[in-house]
């Protein structure tokens, strides 16, 4: 741990022990600050399914010196088919690995979220304090300190509290107006959960298609586990309800929904209730005019998720995490300043990754009728077969987050660029 003579340590209480919460907390200790980590879960919550880095992504893990320990744990997807309901590839759209220009559905960079949380946490465990089984149930502040108050009764004071706790982010409903809906959703809902690996389950992601905008898709990323996604193209109040019913309830409604969908959905179903992980979501962004209060400011996707459709929510978690400490480490003792800047540093790169997501575009995925599907697999196995795809990835000047570049090093002094 590291800090600049007769800079301020502060005390900082992160909400949340995922992606972001974690990469701030790399470079809050690296600034000298003393953080502690609370996570609801009663252990660290390394699962989930596979993620991405892209871009800006890649340069803040980096610079934490952490890019060898995710290349030793990527995921082999060199690309993303298109299958028929025989699982007949009709096109196949494989990841750009030239070096440069921009991602295709598949990144150079695919590794799985629990390995990803694992590496975080291997990197901070000696510098932070970690509390697993703990919540943050409320808090007060009085513009130089915040008391938080914890699930298990007691209470701690800090200089800084940051909300690092998802897309439902507690604290996030605690500082915005009463009211206030934080979500722009775009009518897609998911889940994902794991089958077991059979002989036909290829390293390249397939994509089925079914009426009624459907969308199922495998995915591989060892020996013995395969990744099972329904994505569902539905504006209902049961679809947007769904999520927050019970476990149970909630495979039973995606049972139901992809029944008479086709392909190998009689094998995912039957593994849906043996799987050792289960995740519904509704697909949506978080947009809200402001990402911090006194002393109480927002992280990750409790700030700014941008949707797994932009192909940057964790790499929008890690680099808004870079500019969060970088601001606090350069004004320990005007965190006013500090939270303020965070803002204007990072807001054109969050819009310009949340822009990404079109809902019209979305729908061309996710078509209602058998004729439109058919289109789709046609015009992508045409574009596929001239190299469409292909040329437009190398030749892009801008991946998904444009042309914004990281700030200067998050830790005052140091050599990293």
């Amino acid at each position: 741990m590291t800090r600049a003579s007769g800079a301020r340590s502060l005390r900082v209480l992160v909400a949340g022990g995922g992606i972001a919460g974690q990469a701030l907390a790399h470079w809050l200790v690296r600034g000298g600050h003393r953080v502690t980590v609370v996570e609801r879960f009663p252990a660290l919550r390394a699962t989930g399914a596979q993620v991405d880095l892209r871009g800006q992504g890649i340069e803040a893990v980096e610079r934490m010196g952490l890019l060898d320990a995710v290349r030793e744990k990527l995921v082999d997807e060199p690309g993303v088919a298109f299958v028929d309901a025989r699982g007949r590839a009709r096109a196949t759209i494989m990841a750009n690995t030239s070096g440069r220009g921009r991602q295709t559905l598949t990144s150079e960079y695919e590794i799985m979220r629990g390995d990803l949380v694992r590496i975080l946490h291997d990197a901070t465990k000696e510098d932070v304090e970690y509390v697993f089984g703990l919540s943050v149930d409320g808090f007060e502040q009085d513009g130089q300190k915040v008391v938080a108050r914890f699930s298990d009764g007691s209470s701690r004071e800090f200089d800084l509290l940051v909300g690092a706790d998802g897309q439902g982010s507690r604290i996030r409903r605690a500082i915005l107006p009463d009211g206030f809906d934080p979500y722009w959703r775009v009518g897609i809902h998911m889940a994902y959960w794991f089958v077991p690996r059979i002989a036909s389950d290829r390293d390249v992601r397939d994509t089925f298609m079914a009426p009624g905008g459907r969308q199922i898709m495998r995915r591989s990323h060892n020996a013995t586990e395969t990744q099972v996604y329904f994505v569902l193209r539905e504006e209902s109040e049961e679809a947007s309800a769904i999520h927050r019913e019970p476990v149970g309830r909630q495979q039973e409604f995606w049972a139901d929904r992809f029944r008479d969908a086709g392909w190998q959905t009689g094998r995912f179903v039957d593994g849906i209730r043996t799987s050792p992980f289960f995740y519904s979501q509704e697909v949506l962004q978080v947009r809200t005019r402001t990402w911090s209060k006194g002393s109480v400011v927002l992280a990750g996707d409790a700030a700014h998720c941008a949707s797994p459709y932009s192909g940057m929510g964790v790499s929008g978690g890690l680099v808004g995490a870079y500019v969060l400490a970088g601001e606090i480490n350069r004004h320990p003792g005007d965190l006013p300043t500090a939270l303020a800047n965070y803002e204007t540093v990072l807001r054109p790169f969050v819009d310009r990754i949340q822009a990404e997501v079109n809902p019209r575009v979305l729908r061309v995925g996710l078509p209602m009728s058998q004729g439109a599907i058919d289109a789709f697999r046609a015009a992508t196995a045409l574009a596929c077969k001239l190299h469409v795809p292909e040329l437009v990835a190398r030749w892009s000047k801008e991946d998904r987050g444009g042309g914004w570049r990281l700030p200067e090093s998050p830790v005052p002094g140091s050599t990293a660029r």
